[in-house]
């Protein structure tokens, strides 16, 4: 019995951890200077000291009275501070804006003035990938050597011809380190919270059977 609460225990604990690390985090974009002109620390060196995953949320906290908002724009606006067709506008003042794919996404203030004046934001989002796994290629076998010609004896006999060397046969690939064929090259995505999930239910599964 109590290896057996010892172990759900156990079993707890490596749920609580990878329930953790399945949530996601919110950023409040400038710190406590918010979303503005002439803020402590350059919004894109903020951008740079933080590790941004897909599902992570930017908070944005500016006055709302029409002044000032937040407009998601592509990168040639986000270069020129086009404030027109932007791909979305947030103006409650207290904006969420969610993650959900990886890559660069770009950020101006709602007023052209403070975006040339460098209100603007660009965040990059990691991409989760594996490695691939490669097996190496088979060893070239070695080129069979031409016959030698047998050389005279002293009677003026030809000498018996001495026997070529027999070719070797050509080296397998090795396999793989998860005995499956190799694959062709390609990286392959998987998605990091389906895996966590999946974790996450067959640990609670064990730990309510250690609690029986």
């Amino acid at each position: 019995m109590g290896f057996k609460s010892f172990l759900g225990f156990l079993m707890f604990v490596i749920f609580m951890g990878f329930l953790n690390s399945c949530q996601a985090y919110e950023f409040l974009v400038g710190g406590k200077d918010g979303w503005g002109l002439n803020p402590s620390e350059n919004y894109n060196h903020w951008a740079e000291r933080n590790r941004f995953q897909i599902n992570d949320t930017l908070l944005f906290k500016y006055y709302k009275n029409g002044s000032d908002s937040v407009l998601v724009v592509t990168k040639d606006s986000y270069y020129s501070c086009n404030t027109t067709n932007p791909i979305q506008s947030l103006t409650d003042g207290t904006s969420i804006f969610k993650f959900d794919r990886s890559g660069p996404f770009f950020f101006i203030s709602g007023s052209g003035d403070n975006c040339q004046k460098g209100q603007k934001l660009v965040v990059v989002v990691l991409a989760v990938r594996n490695k691939t796994h490669q097996a190496p290629s088979p060893s070239p076998s070695p080129e069979r050597e031409p016959p030698v010609s047998p050389a005279p004896t002293l009677d003026g006999t030809p000498a018996s011809p001495s026997p070529s060397p027999e070719r070797e046969p050509p080296l397998s690939p090795a396999p793989t380190l998860d005995s499956t064929p190799a694959s062709d090259g390609k990286s392959q995505t998987y998605d990091l919270q389906d895996v966590r999930h999946r974790i996450l239910s067959i640990c609670f599964v064990v730990y309510f059977f250690c609690l029986l």
